[in-house]
């Protein structure tokens, strides 16, 4: 039975591309982000070792300065996942936290109705004051499917 040094020496190629598959098929049912850049850097190696007949030293060396390199750069150029506090991005009513819009009719007590990017919202007014239909809101909170809103004072 022919050992592993064996097999390298005979296909450098295939051993390297078998482990960038590793890597990459642990990458897919992880989802990560951390094994990408390893599984990039095995193809490399098996390109490299195939063309340049890289003894298995010079190829694990490369292997190691390859994912080094790979990873730092894709930490710094990449951005990173969005923390458990950031907006879902289908989080359609929270997205609109911070936006402005106008009163659609004369808000009752709290309640009434604003336009906001091109939709019309159930609101609740935050203050407690009165508005007028046409007066400018902006969204300070979400509350079940109500906008909390507050008045915008008119500069004249």
């Amino acid at each position: 039975m022919p050992s592993l040094t064996d097999l390298y020496l005979q296909h450098p190629f295939w051993v390297w591309m078998a482990l960038g598959a590793a890597l990459l098929a642990v990458e897919v049912a992880t989802g990560s982000g951390w094994m990408l850049w390893p599984a990039a850097s095995a193809a490399l190696v098996a390109v490299l070792a195939e063309v340049l007949r890289l003894s298995l030293a010079e190829s694990v060396l490369g292997f190691a300065v390859l994912t080094i390199a790979s990873t730092l750069l894709a930490r710094r150029y990449f951005p990173r996942s969005p923390g458990p506090h950031a907006h879902d991005i289908n989080d359609n009513v929270a997205r609109l936290v911070g936006h402005q819009g106008k009163a659609v009719d004369a808000f009752h007590g709290r309640a009434g109705r604003v336009f906001i990017d091109g939709k019309e919202w159930a609101a609740e007014l935050d203050d407690g004051e009165a508005l007028d239909a046409g007066a400018r809101v902006e969204v300070i909170g979400v509350r079940g499917a109500h906008l909390r809103v507050r008045g915008i004072p008119a500069t004249s």
